[in-house]
């Protein structure tokens, strides 16, 4: 691999602790990093060399005999800093001279790859310094490439996703645009497309009159914890409804790509959020819900007459021959019984009593398939009981499960190798918010139902 040099804008915040780093350190100790790389940290903080090496080590959060000590001083040793505002032209002058002093230790250009570990209100600075440090120009030679990791939220509405990728065209071609989703990375939604479209035994049936309904599900046993002034200001639909649940949906309804390439998966994707439709007016408040639990407003950060979601349940339909009628519902919220993201897919009924097969992807936890099926009942008469067909990635064989790896890591590498597959692409983005508007001009006449905390389900 091409040696690389990778930025992390706010490599002191949480994520760069809980996400990035550890998935550097694991792709350094599996040899899935170029021989020659390097991570700049850049961020407001001033430390001494030694004081930024404590802190990073100290926030790998390695555990014992998780990795050798050798890979970890390597790795280390592989990690330098960069002090500097975010609004700071001259701190993007700085850092230009330190990735041109790597560049001229390795005697070549290298591949740049900058990622945004910070609050989206600070993106648009950092791109318009990285546009006038003329950081965000690849080699002049073409022998190394120049690409951007984003993270979601894209946008806070379709006009300022808009506006933000308006900037990114500027600076950016497509195809050097990463906009991260992690739920995409997930195995278990990944295999999603494996399933459908390498089982012929399933792909002709995927459609109506076949399937009666799918059904959505992201709940969390958690309440807001510490993001109550972030998470007041978009609510559960924006929060993971834009985003982590579309994708999910997009999953499952897409038609089949032309090839397994990531430009045709993205390409149908788009496709399919292209043609979500959804109820309005009285529709709207007959099937869909909005729900805040018991609570909510007394948490840190959040206005004590906050009337934003944090339950909320959607139903649409994907507007074309394949899912002609099939109502698709989209159901998340905090402070639920229990974890778990899921969905499921319900045939239609062959018989009088209503039985239904049902084929539940788990993303998570206990990532796997099962399909609910019917079989006789032993005996004289004929009558038939539910069985389930399971698959579970956590009972693979060891080698097979050794090779599991996190969202960060599938993301970092696929980014490196230029793979777009797990990523987000403008069409996708566009369309998702497209949808969620549609949603939103009626939104807060829903009623909001207040719940308990550790509600089962929300009627």
């Amino acid at each position: 691999m091409h040696p690389t040099i990778f930025v992390i804008f706010g490599i002191t915040g949480d994520l760069a602790a809980r996400k990035l780093l550890p998935a550097l350190l694991a792709l350094y100790s599996k040899k899935k990093l170029p021989a020659r790389f390097s991570i700049i940290g850049f961020s407001r903080r001033s430390f001494s060399r030694e004081e930024f090496r404590e802190l990073i080590r100290s926030r790998l959060n390695i555990k014992p005999g998780e990795f050798k000590e050798e890979d970890v001083k390597h790795f280390m040793d592989h990690i330098c800093y960069e002090q500097g505002m975010f609004n700071d032209p001259v701190a993007y002058q700085r850092l230009a001279f330190r990735i041109q002093e790597i560049d001229n230790r390795w005697g070549q250009c290298s591949n740049k790859l900058f990622h945004l570990s910070v609050p989206p209100s600070l993106y648009e600075g950092i791109l318009n310094n990285l546009a006038g440090s003329r950081l965000a120009e690849p080699c002049a030679d073409e022998t190394g490439w120049t690409r951007i990791l984003i993270e979601k939220p894209f946008g806070r509405d379709l006009e300022t996703a808009r506006n933000l990728d308006k900037l990114l065209g500027k600076l950016f071609d497509e195809e050097q645009i990463f906009r991260i989703d992690h739920y995409l990375a997930k195995e278990a939604l990944q295999n999603i497309i494996a399933f459908r479209f390498t089982n012929s035994l399933f792909e002709p049936i995927w459609r109506y009159p076949f399937i009666d309904k799918i059904h959505i599900k992201l709940f969390e046993e958690s309440g807001v914890t510490d993001r109550g002034d972030s998470y007041d200001e978009v609510g559960a639909l924006k929060d993971v409804g834009q985003n982590h649940m579309l994708m999910m949906l997009a999953a499952v309804t897409m038609d089949r790509p032309k090839s397994f390439s990531s430009a045709d998966i993205r390409t149908e994707r788009a496709h399919a959020l292209k043609k979500l439709e959804i109820a309005s007016g009285n529709s709207l408040k007959e099937s869909s819900a909005r729900g805040q639990y018991a609570g909510y407003p007394d948490e840190q950060g959040v206005p004590r007459s906050s009337q934003v979601e944090t339950y909320f349940r959607l139903k649409t339909f994907v507007s074309n021959s394949r899912w002609k009628n099939v109502p698709i519902y989209l159901e998340s919220g905090k402070a639920m019984a229990e974890s778990k993201t899921e969905i499921d897919v319900y045939f239609k009924s062959t018989n009088k009593d209503g039985d239904q097969n049902i084929i539940t992807f788990r993303i998570q936890p206990d990532e796997g398939i099962k399909i609910k099926f019917f079989v006789k009942t032993p005996g004289y008469e004929f009558m038939v009981e539910p069985k389930t067909l399971k698959f579970k990635y956590s009972e693979q064989t060891q080698e097979s499960w050794q090779m599991k790896l996190t969202d960060y890591e599938r993301l970092i590498h696929n980014a490196f190798i230029g793979d777009q597959t797990l990523f987000a692409s403008t069409d996708e983005i566009m369309a998702s918010w497209r949808f969620i508007a549609e949603v939103t001009k009626n939104w807060s006449k829903l009623p909001l139902k207040i719940y308990p905390k550790g509600a089962k389900e929300i009627i």
